[in-house]
């Protein structure tokens, strides 16, 4: 164990090394800021807000112990409850903080990463890490709305010295907390290679309660390494870090708890094919190591930074053949050589003969040297090229397969192992914290300096501080006038490859239903699709499940002209907006002559457009979602197939709707919400009409349908009751079955919905008429005050009084009140209002009866249709359909909404289908094909024969 003595020695005297000089480094700013106010200034405040980017984030940017430094000089310090930050909010509050929601009396606030829009306030000055330096495609909408808020922003990554050196940053626990995942990883790329090894008993980062368990972790390892324990079958293991800084030697120190041996680059062959299995090897390379003249010249790093272009890298071919592990750490910027390019990797990653290793039979071998990467830099398409999307904390690692250019989540198979998670300190919060604050402290009072409604010119701080503010006034600063140019090459550069691109869409909304229908369309490189949504979340989703998309952040309730704006730049727009927009977005698609897609019924207003459409030369394909959708095609598949042998259809009765899957139906309303929520709730007021032995029935609006239910027997397993749905009565010509004396077309639920649904319109919860109570901008009320007042009651009166009013109002059925009693409805919590009843309860149940990550829902359909042959026999057929949504995947909503959908788009533009003017898929030309590929996805239905 000398070996580990050692180190021990030399770091405990490198560490104190590092406090001297950190302690000299500040000491002139510490002796000038005390941050003692004098007693002539006002107090300043500020405040620290709760980091939501993800779940795992549990860093502060400043701990508890720094505030109090700050609160004892007469700093007003704000903290934003969060139970998810590492240090409790007790911390905070026995420091002197004033734990509280509201942050609006601070001038600065801080937080580490991003801050989401609809939380910005405005001519506030912000510091976090905005990631937008690079004009970062997913970030322009966030600086946008800094922009236009007035908000002065400090980005910590520009906080540096005279020497362009950061003096604020996570690098150095970036590189510890990426240092022990990516060895986690190779022990589980190893034993899916058929190797066990010592790196098997180290685990993720975040398993360990700080650093030093981890390390401790480490050292057995390295011990096992020690006594040679390694197989021999792997053949000497050399880890090559990219950089010098913070965050390679970060992961240099938790590496060198390891038996190691340092040598240069240039040792790196004689090594990897005879260096010793007890030990590891590692390999520092700077940027002279391999960054070269395209000229032949020496590397000059004054020209490089200025000039990258000059420069060529030899990494994929000098060093990398030779390495087991890349650490990368090194900052990317665009333009510059990249160490790995994709072309690059398919060489290196080539499987071939290791001559490195012995040859024994039962001792498999490596398909290629390099094991792993750990790219702590985490720059999607950056400096390793294959590297297109950022993994995560719950899934840290993906094997990329260069001959097949993809990425999978599995330890076992070809390529390369990658771990690039972009918030690796988050890890380990506390120490992270401790290390970043005790950097960022120093900054505060220069910070504190700024008032944003102030000109940028007029700010009196340090260079360091001066220098990272990005925006001011509702500009960016001149350092950083260069993001605007950057964003108008990419906008220029994504319009270059929309014109290359054989397709071109446009999909409006990215909500419940939108993931199926880009990731198929996207399946195919030369598609383009560009996904449009006014909330930023639903574009970061969408960019998470397909990365190859472009998004844009649009709001059409404030108008078209974006949406016009965008038009020419795609050859087919599908809306997954709700209905009411579609006619709006059809005359627009009828102006420019662009094709497009909807999954809603056709409306009266859709259908006034259909000769625009056919004079326009485009075709305007609706209802190609589920139901409508797959209902009619599977319908008229049969309708068609009859008539073709000579029979005739004597009556069609569907049933269709969207549920939970039994296990997760338990709710008060035995359903949760997989689509559109008012919809949903809209279509119980709606008025029906359908045929029935020859008759015609009429079901009237607001809550008729729920008097009309009927119990569904056709699936014994489920506990099923319908209602009709609309006018099933044009279905006769639509469908051309004249000839059936009855005809219904309804929605399916759990046996108890409908009662359920009675008791929240009995309590005037379904109105569409605004309510004082719920105006936006009214004073904050409760839902017990609500309920309250309906009975003009206090808000103050016992929830027991106000059962018994509703108890009575309900004509004490128990049910009814009961429904609204596990609904929350009488609850204290506050409402978030949206001026109508209806309105503000399809929000409040899109939320409390939202699908968790582990639930699942399932689409359910049944056609009877009965037929009679030329011979006068009758016949009884029955098409069912069940379809389960994929447990953390898709809803089977999303699936049959999102992929005949897709599917269509995709037939319109390779000109499967030329109908011109606003249609359905009813033409067997259109249904057959989709119906084809829609069973290739696993979405098929079981037909059953009766003979009557």
């Amino acid at each position: 164990m000398a070996w580990c003595l050692g180190a021990n020695i030399g770091r405990s005297l490198v560490q104190r090394l590092k406090r001297a000089s950190l302690c000299e480094r500040y000491h002139p700013v510490l002796a000038v800021a005390q941050f003692r106010l004098s007693s002539d200034e006002s107090q300043h405040v500020m405040a620290i807000r709760r980091e939501t980017v993800n779940v795992w984030e549990r860093r502060a940017p400043l701990s508890p112990q720094q505030i109090r430094k700050l609160v004892k000089s007469g700093i007003k310090v704000i903290v934003q409850p969060s139970d998810r930050r590492a240090y409790s909010m007790k911390e905070y509050a026995d420091m002197g903080a004033i734990v509280q929601e509201d942050m609006s009396e601070a001038s600065l606030i801080i937080g580490v990463k991003v801050v989401p829009i609809d939380s910005l306030m405005r001519e506030k000055t912000y510091a976090f890490f905005s990631h937008t330096i690079k004009a970062q495609q997913d970030n322009m909408p966030l600086l946008d709305a800094i922009l236009e808020k007035h908000i002065r922003l400090i980005d910590y990554e520009k906080m540096v010295d005279e020497k362009g050196a950061r003096v604020v940053a996570f690098g150095k626990y970036a590189g510890v907390s990426g240092m022990i995942n990516i060895l986690h990883g190779m022990g589980l790329r190893l034993l899916a290679l058929g190797h066990h090894t010592p790196f098997m008993h180290i685990g993720p980062s975040h398993n360990y309660r700080n650093t030093e368990m981890a390390r401790q972790a480490v050292r057995d390892a390295g011990y096992e390494i020690a006594l040679g324990r390694m197989p021999k079958s792997i053949g000497p293991l050399t880890f090559v870090f990219t950089g010098s800084g913070n965050v390679s030697q970060g992961a240099q120190e938790v590496f060198q708890e390891l038996p190691h041996e340092y040598i240069e680059p240039e040792h790196l062959p004689k090594v990897a094919m005879q260096g010793s299995t007890s030990k590891l090897y590692a390999c520092v390379v700077s940027r002279d190591d391999h960054y070269k003249r395209k000229d032949g010249g020496k590397f000059n790093p004054e020209e490089f930074e200025k000039h990258p272009y000059r420069y060529a890298s030899s990494f994929s071919h000098e060093i990398a053949p030779y390495a087991s592990c890349i650490i990368n750490g090194i900052y990317w910027a665009p333009g510059a050589p990249r160490l790995i390019t994709i072309p690059e990797a398919k060489t290196l990653l080539r499987p071939t003969v290791a001559p490195w290793l012995p040859s024994s039979p039962g001792c498999p071998t490596l398909p290629h040297r390099l094991l792993a990467i750990c790219d702590i830099s985490a720059d999607p398409g950056g400096s390793i090229e294959f590297m297109r999307e950022c993994t995560t904390i719950d899934r840290p690692f993906s094997l990329y397969d260069a001959e097949q250019n993809v990425d999978t989540e599995s330890f076992a198979g070809d390529g390369v192992l990658i771990c690039s998670i972009d918030n690796m300190p988050a890890q380990i919060p506390r120490e992270a914290t401790e290390y970043f604050g005790s950097l960022l402290l120093p900054y505060i009072e220069e910070m504190l300096k700024s008032d944003a409604k102030t000109h940028f010119e007029d700010l009196n701080c340090s260079p360091v501080v001066r220098n990272a503010v990005i925006t001011s006034n509702g500009e960016l600063t001149p350092n950083f006038k260069y993001i605007q140019q950057l964003r108008a090459q990419r906008a220029s550069a994504h319009k270059a490859k929309l014109s290359v691109a054989k397709e071109r869409i446009l999909v409006l909304g990215a909500g419940y239903v939108s993931g199926p229908a880009v990731q198929y369309l996207t399946r195919d490189e030369k598609t383009c699709v560009t996904v449009a949504s006014q909330y930023q979340q639903e574009l970061d989703n969408t960019t998470r499940l397909c990365p190859g998309v472009d998004t844009v952040l649009m709001d059409l309730n404030t108008g078209y002209a974006e949406l016009e704006r965008h038009l020419g730049d795609h050859d087919l727009v599908i809306s997954l907006l709700p209905y009411s927009f579609h006619p709006d977005i059809a005359r627009l698609c009828i102006k420019h002559k662009k094709n497009m897609v909807t999954a809603s019924y056709i409306s009266p207003a859709m259908r006034e457009l259909n000769k625009a459409a056919q004079e326009a030369g485009i075709t305007i394909m609706n209802e190609v979602g589920v139901d409508p959708g797959i209902d009619h095609m599977l319908a008229m598949q049969c309708f068609d197939e009859v008539r073709r042998a000579g029979g005739k259809i004597t009556s069609y009765v569907s049933y269709c709707g969207g549920i939970p899957a039994p296990e997760h139906s338990a709710t008060p309303l035995l359903y949760k919400f997989s689509w559109y929520p008012k919809g949903v709730l809209m279509n119980v007021m709606s008025t029906a009409k359908y045929l029935k032995d020859g008759k015609v029935v009429e079901v009237p609006g607001q809550g008729g349908l729920l008097d009309a239910v009927e119990d569904l027997t056709f699936m014994p397993g489920f506990n099923l009751e319908g209602f009709p749905n609309r006018d099933s009565t044009i279905y006769s010509s639509e469908y051309g079955i004249g000839s059936a004396h009855t005809i219904l077309r309804g929605t399916i639920r759990y046996k108890g919905f409908t009662e359920a649904v009675k008791s929240l319109i009995a309590m005037g919860l379904f109105s569409t008429e605004p309510d004082a109570h719920l105006h936006p901008n009214g004073p904050e009320i409760s839902w017990k005050e609500y309920m309250c007042s309906k009975f003009d009651k206090s808000g103050d009166i016992l929830t027991d009084s106000l059962k018994d009013l509703i108890y009575d109002k309900l004509g004490q059925d128990a049910k009814k009140w009961d429904v609204i009693i596990k609904l929350g409805l009488v609850d204290d919590d506050p409402i978030d209002k949206k001026g109508t009843p209806i309105d503000t309860l399809s929000n409040y149940l899109a939320k409390r009866l939202a699908y968790s990550a582990h639930e699942r829902d399932m689409i359910l359909m049944r056609h009877d249709i009965g037929i009679q042959w030329g011979d006068g026999k009758q016949e009884h057929r029955c098409i069912d359909l069940s379809c389960y949504g994929d447990v953390g995947g898709f809803s089977a909503m999303a699936k049959t909404v999102g992929l005949p959908t897709g599917i269509a788009a995709r037939m319109i533009l390779t000109g499967e289908i030329q109908t011109k003017g606003v249609c359905a898929p009813t033409a067997m030309e259109t249904y057959m094909p989709i119906l084809q590929r829609l069973k290739k996805e696993g979405i098929s239905a079981i037909e059953k024969i009766e003979l009557l």
